[in-house]
């Protein structure tokens, strides 16, 4: 199938971006048109006006400032991949982005694209909220900024208003002594995930986010680790890690087939082994 007709508009500037997303009813923003291409192919979106972003300099700007990393919504996997953008997160992230699809996907395909479709099972959605990330919002009228972790409210779903984008990533430097761990699950390489989990784990600070992704439902943000482990995270948490209570909490979050549940456990397991 083809796309339904639409207006094409290719700002230079952020400012003109927000006020044509801002005078259009349901415009949809393009930047790497990975998602929203083969939705515009197959009708699945049917906007009158589409808004291309890939001319705006500001989108694509990386920075270290204070204690975290700024992206802009157009920095590519490809980008992240090849070390063009700074890593504060010691190289957890260039992992996470050699591995996403294939290639050609990862050139075109940009970090702020995939967290504004909000696919479970989309890479930077899990491994991004493991990572304690914040996202800016931009519209016509201002500007809000949130954790990544309430920015994604169900498959497919965020909080983003009608005139707003999604202008750039926070992502807290890793600390030395925090490990990290992501494993996917996916039937062939470049297919969606079926079981994903992303641990970031600091057994000196005793802190641990665990991010439970690839369900039918935003990101499970696991909000007391400590009980995966007998109630305290330390050195050896690895050895302390209760497989019992994770299939019990994966249970309490409404995953319940006894096989999902099995995969997802997997994961979490090997991911934790990763970390440690």
């Amino acid at each position: 199938m083809k796309p339904a007709a639409f207006d094409y508009a290719r700002p230079r500037d952020l400012a003109a971006a927000l006020a044509l997303l801002g005078s259009h009813d349901g415009a949809k923003v393009m930047a790497g048109g990975q998602s929203l291409g083969p939705m515009l192919n197959l009708r699945l979106a049917q906007p009158e006006q589409i808004v291309d972003i890939t001319a705006i300099a500001e989108l694509k700007h990386a920075e270290i400032s204070g204690e975290e990393l700024v992206l802009g919504a157009c920095v590519t996997h490809a980008d992240i991949e090849d070390g063009r953008v700074p890593d504060v997160t010691r190289g957890a992230m260039r992992g996470v982005a050699a591995n996403i699809a294939y290639r050609a996907v990862r050139n075109r395909g940009t970090l702020g694209g995939s967290l504004t479709h909000a696919d479970p099972a989309a890479d930077w959605v899990s491994a991004l909220t493991a990572l304690g990330a914040r996202v800016t919002l931009r519209s016509a009228t201002g500007m809000r900024q949130m954790a990544l972790s309430d920015y994604i409210t169900g498959a497919l779903q965020s909080c983003l208003h009608a005139g707003e984008l999604l202008a750039a990533i926070h992502i807290p430097t890793r600390k030395a002594t925090a490990r990290w761990g992501y494993v996917k699950t996916c039937r062939k390489t470049g297919e969606f995930a079926h079981g994903q989990c992303a641990v970031l784990i600091d057994p000196d600070a005793g802190t641990a986010r665990i991010v439970i992704g690839a369900i039918d439902a935003a990101p499970i943000l696991i909000t007391e680790p400590t009980e995966l482990f007998g109630g305290r995270i330390d050195a050896d948490y690895k050895t302390r890690f209760d497989p019992r209570v994770a299939d019990q909490l994966l249970s309490a979050s409404g995953i319940a087939d006894p096989v999902h549940r099995h995969i997802h456990l997997t994961v979490l397991k090997r991911a934790l082994q990763e970390a440690a």
